[in-house]
């Protein structure tokens, strides 16, 4: 959780709050998609994020990805905005967030995947036939409506 959001929760405790952020595909050679297995649910989902105060969504992206799995993309494709009730998420320490997500896809990526910040227990490339039942609600949103 970004610094930003630490400090509203602080001021709010759990009760619902409007985040907006990026999430990223990454899809690798074979057509694989790179899922991280979230250390805070124990749920597969895409790498991505909150934004932060004076950050463009594009930004956010581009941090977030290299912050959750130490890959950089050249250029960052913008398919999507979803927002709305199929958002909301309630985390296990009972933070509620409405999710507003711009959705990317990272092309020309380069880097060496690895977990950095603690929010991963593992990284690993999945076809859209091998995708882990466990998986994040609104991850499962984004794969179904834009994964081929």
């Amino acid at each position: 959780m970004g610094d930003y959001t630490s400090e509203i929760r602080n001021l709010i405790g759990t009760r619902p709050l409007i985040l907006v952020g990026s999430t990223i595909i990454v899809e690798n050679q074979e057509g694989k998609i790179l899922l991280q297995l979230r250390s805070d649910t124990f749920e597969w989902g895409l790498p991505g994020g909150s934004m932060e105060p004076g950050e463009t969504l594009e930004e956010t992206a581009k941090r977030e990805l290299f912050e959750e799995t130490g890959l950089v993309a050249e250029k960052y494709i913008h398919i999507d905005t979803l927002s709305g009730g199929e958002l909301y998420f309630k985390y296990p320490n009972g933070d509620e967030v409405y999710n507003v997500i711009a959705v990317f896809i990272a092309n020309e990526i380069s880097g060496n995947l690895q977990m950095n910040d603690g929010e991963s227990v593992n990284l690993r490339f999945f076809s859209k036939t091998e995708i882990p039942n466990n998986m994040d609600e609104r991850a499962r949103i984004i794969i179904e409506k834009h994964v081929k």
